[in-house]
């Protein structure tokens, strides 16, 4: 990467990162659902990668509002952050 940012943008760049994981989480804990009575492999599959999602929106939040996360049960019902707007 050899563009040169300002603040401004890169905070830009953070939230629409955050944005797309939170949609990329959704997306993937609707098929979990849709495929826990049929396929129960893939739907655990699916829910890993909603958690994995679900971390990387934490964490952005993180460095965007330091604090700001609460503490919530995931979709596999682990504890993680979730972001808050």
């Amino acid at each position: 990467m050899s563009d040169v940012v300002d603040a401004d943008e890169l905070l830009r760049r953070i939230r629409r990162g955050r944005d797309l994981a939170t949609e990329e989480e959704r997306a993937w804990l609707e098929r979990a659902q849709s495929l826990t009575a049929t396929d129960p492999d893939r739907a655990r599959e699916a829910t890993e990668r909603a958690l994995t999602y679900q971390v990387v929106a934490g964490v952005l939040t993180e460095i965007v509002a330091p604090g700001s996360h609460t503490v919530d049960a995931g979709p596999a019902g682990a504890t993680g952050a979730r972001h808050v707007t």
